[in-house]
């Protein structure tokens, strides 16, 4: 883990007046990430609770030039945009393609796909709220197994579990793939900043809470987020060229319950399933670990 010192930068593209909910995670990672990567930045955002909270056309709070684009069209639309900056010899603007879950790990997939098979020179968010939230907190694949959504209530909850969207990512043996959080800006400001500053496809997921869709408090977003990480629930690491990995914060290793307990859309869950996701939660720590002394290994060689 990394214990360099490191300054959020003081730039503030992103102004006052969007219309996000009170503690939404993704209004707070969009800040984040236009302080990463500063003004010459061009944002594609397809249909997803972003297209709403930017502002009604042809407002933006974001300070940088916004695309709006189809659902499922955000990683072609901004591979499109930055070969046409090339074309011009624009060489030096970062394109920032910034997609929620359904936009990504579902509908949009095929296209992150083939941006990342042919290593498009782009950065790819995906604020991860877990659910199609704009349209109503509908089930989506990053919906973790349990969870209550209006598609999967609490007689039927989700039944499978979270598709591992880092993993399909680093299938495609792109430079750089990272996990991020709100509650630690600092980490992910520096792997935004590191992302501007490699060339081919990049890909961040970050962990986005939103109250409405998580029956939680407003005022308890950052501390989720946080237990999030410590509970191995969301751990936060980065993977440079496929296979090197490197554990960015150190969990605390707190019970999956201290996470759980913040947020209705666990309320119906029995003490034997949140061991089965405290079970689950370890496990893929474990294999977490391996991979970082695999990669430890092959450095070696």
């Amino acid at each position: 883990m990394s214990q360099m010192k490191f300054e959020i930068p003081e730039i503030e593209l992103m102004k006052s007046g969007h219309v996000a909910c009170p503690g939404c995670g993704a209004s707070m990672a969009m800040r984040y990430a236009l302080k990463a990567l500063g003004p010459k930045t061009m944002v594609v955002i397809p249909a997803c609770c972003w297209a709403i909270i930017d502002g009604p056309n042809p407002c933006s709070v974001n300070g940088v030039p916004v695309f709006h684009c189809a659902f499922e069209t955000a990683a072609i639309t901004a591979t499109g945009i930055k070969a046409g900056l090339k074309r011009q010899g624009k060489d030096d603007i970062s394109v920032l393609a910034w997609a929620g879950d359904g936009g990504t790990f579902d509908i949009g997939l095929q296209a992150i796909s083939g941006a990342a098979e042919r290593n498009e020179d782009i950065i790819y968010v995906c604020y991860d709220n877990e659910a199609y939230m704009n349209t109503g907190i509908q089930r989506s694949s990053a919906t973790p197994w349990g969870a209550w959504t209006t598609t999967t209530p609490v007689k039927n909850p989700k039944e499978r579990p979270k598709k591992d969207i880092v993993d399909i990512l680093l299938a495609h043996h792109i430079p750089y793939v990272a996990t991020a959080s709100v509650a630690y800006p600092d980490d992910f400001i520096r792997k935004m900043q590191k992302a501007k500053s490699i060339r081919g496809m990049k890909f961040i997921h970050v962990l986005s809470p939103c109250p409405p869709g998580w029956k939680s408090q407003a005022e308890e977003s950052v501390h989720i987020s946080r237990l999030a990480v410590h509970s191995n629930v969301f751990p936060l690491y980065e993977v440079d060229d496929g296979y090197r990995y490197t554990i960015s914060i150190q969990p605390k290793k707190v019970p999956v319950r201290d996470y759980l307990k913040y947020q209705g859309r666990f309320k119906h869950l029995s003490e034997e399933q949140i061991e089965l996701i405290q079970q689950a939660a370890d496990r893929k720590w474990d294999i977490l670990m391996k991979k970082v002394e695999m990669g430890e290994l092959f450095m070696q060689n």
